[in-house]
């Protein structure tokens, strides 16, 4: 298998499990997945439209459609829309003569939005089984990409960006809430639960901003940061993570090699982080992570 199947499996593997049982590793105690940005920068009356069900299963970390201008009778396209919140938002914009897709690699997430869609009674939305990186959408046929903290899950970010200056008409918009990062120590990038908590994987912003233009969309700038704290950061990695080095040796000198764990969602039985490690791993990490909104034009 190769590397990036392997990762997607991960990852899908860890978000089915997230929306059939709504916590992290093991269920139980543990804290639900999403915690640190669920639900951010969402207005309570967009909230009140939407079945309890989608709110519940929110794993974004921002609204892709906060500065949109998403307007009657456009087509959006949403990369990653998982329980579907978003995209039950984008149909009441667009109205009965516009359309929404969403697509999903995971199941378990279809089925959840496909449920939400129906209890929303709308019948402009609709959710395809794909790849971001290779998108079940035509070409030159989607007035909005947007997306809500998904890309940064790609093994094959590249691909994504390509695919989403493919998609968009002339003059189409892309709005994208993701986490980036800065400077993160290397066990985190080895440690597939950060991964799957959208740290791991996630590139700089300066790298992101590149992607897409070389991607060949325009205008791309960075319209808004929430850069996380260590109490924010607490709530992310405590929802996943088992057990990673101590941070003061992973840290201390970057010539060690230290043999780390590969932790996936089949976690049971291995002993839980205490509270205070998580909290020095959180404020080693605090400032090195946020929420960036992307723009772009094609």
């Amino acid at each position: 298998m190769k590397k990036s199947e392997k990762i997607r499996k991960e990852v899908s593997t860890s978000y089915a499990q997230a929306v059939t049982t709504g916590t992290g590793c093991c269920g139980g105690g543990t804290v639900p997945q999403g915690t640190l940005a669920k639900l951010a920068d969402y207005s309570h009356e967009e909230l009140g439209t939407l079945p309890p069900e989608a709110v519940v299963s929110s794993f974004g970390c921002g609204n892709p459609l906060a500065f949109s201008g998403v307007q009657a009778g456009d087509v959006v396209l949403d990369l990653g829309s998982g329980a579907g919140i978003d995209i039950l938002l984008a149909a009441k914009k667009v109205g009965p003569t516009g359309q929404v897709i969403g697509v999903d690699m995971t199941d378990e997430m279809i089925a959840q939005a496909q449920r939400n869609i129906a209890g929303a009674k709308l019948n402009n939305v609709e959710v395809r089984k794909g790849l971001i990186e290779e998108l079940p959408v035509e070409t030159a046929t989607v007035d909005w990409v947007i997306s809500n903290c998904v890309i940064n899950l790609s093994p094959e970010k590249n691909r994504v960006f390509t695919e989403i200056a493919r998609v968009l008409k002339p003059g189409g918009q892309m709005r994208v809430s993701d986490i980036v990062v800065q400077d993160l120590p290397e066990w985190v990038r080895q440690d597939q639960n950060f991964y799957n908590n959208c740290v791991a994987g996630a590139i700089s912003e300066e790298e992101y901003l590149q992607g897409l233009r070389k991607a060949g969309l325009r205008d791309v700038e960075v319209r808004d940061r929430i850069i996380y704290d260590a109490s924010q950061l607490l709530g992310l990695i405590a929802s996943e993570v088992v057990d990673v080095p101590d941070t003061e040796t992973s840290s201390s000198d970057p010539n060690v090699q230290i043999e780390f764990p590969t932790l996936t969602s089949g976690c049971c039985g291995t002993t839980p982080l205490t509270e205070e490690k998580l909290s020095k791993i959180a404020h080693e990490l605090a400032g090195k992570v946020w929420s960036a909104s992307f723009a772009a034009t094609k």
